[in-house]
C-alpha cells in the first residue's frame, strides 16, 4: 500500500539538492508526484507530493533527517484531501501595476474576505518598457467557493485595481486535478 506524502524543504541554495531528496525518494521506494521549487534570495524553497510503500515511510523519514546535517530543513505530513463540500472554482490573477508598499496585503485581504484560497502567487518587480518605472506583477491562482459571488469580488478587485493605479485580470479557468 502506498502512502501519499507532502514534503516542505527549506535551505541556502546549492548545487545537487534537488539530486539529493530525489535520491531518498527513490531509494525508498517512493514516487515523486508533482512539485514546485524555487531559488530566490540566494535560498531553496520546495513542496512536493510523493507516494511511498507504508512499510518504508518511518526509514525515509530517518532518512531525510540526515539532510538536517547539510543544512536543510524538511517536514513531511500526510497528504490529506480536501474536505471541501464542494469543488471549488478555479480562477487566475493578473496583476500589473506602479510597485508601492501594501499591494499584495491589500489584494489578499479582498481574497480573504471572500474566502478564497491561493494556491499559487508568483510575484515581480521588474522596470517599465518606456519609462523605466518600477512595475510590480503578481499572477495567482485561486481556488474560490461555489458560495462567493463572482460580481461582488469583480467588484471589490476593480475597486482596489483604481485605488492602486493597477490593472487586474480576473479569469476562471477549468479545473486540473492532480493524481491521488
Amino acid at each position: 500500500m502506498q502512502v501519499p506524502l507532502v514534503m516542505t524543504v527549506l535551505g541556502r541554495d546549492r548545487t545537487g539538492l534537488v539530486e539529493a531528496i530525489a535520491r531518498l525518494v527513490a531509494e525508498h521506494g517512493g514516487n515523486w508526484l508533482e512539485s514546485r521549487m524555487c531559488r530566490l534570495g540566494g535560498e531553496f524553497a520546495g513542496i512536493l507530493r510523493i507516494h511511498v510503500p507504508v512499510e518504508r515511510q518511518a526509514a525515509l523519514a530517518q532518512a531525510l533527517e540526515g539532510l538536517q546535517a547539510q543544512g536543510l530543513t524538511v517536514v513531511v505530513r500526510p497528504d490529506e484531501p480536501p474536505t471541501a463540500a464542494a469543488p471549488p472554482r478555479i480562477a487566475t490573477l493578473d496583476l500589473v501595476g506602479h510597485d508601492r508598499p501594501g499591494i499584495v496585503r491589500q489584494v489578499a485581504s479582498i481574497l480573504a474576505r471572500h474566502g478564497i484560497n491561493v494556491e499559487e502567487l508568483t510575484t515581480e518587480c521588474c522596470s517599465a518598457p518606456m519609462s523605466g518605472d518600477t512595475l510590480f506583477k503578481a499572477k495567482a491562482r485561486l481556488q474560490i467557493p461555489q458560495t462567493c459571488p463572482l460580481t461582488e469580488l469583480r467588484r471589490d478587485l476593480e475597486r482596489i485595481a483604481g485605488d492602486l493605479m493597477v490593472d487586474i485580470t480576473f479569469a476562471e479557468v477549468a479545473a486540473w486535478q492532480p493524481p491521488r
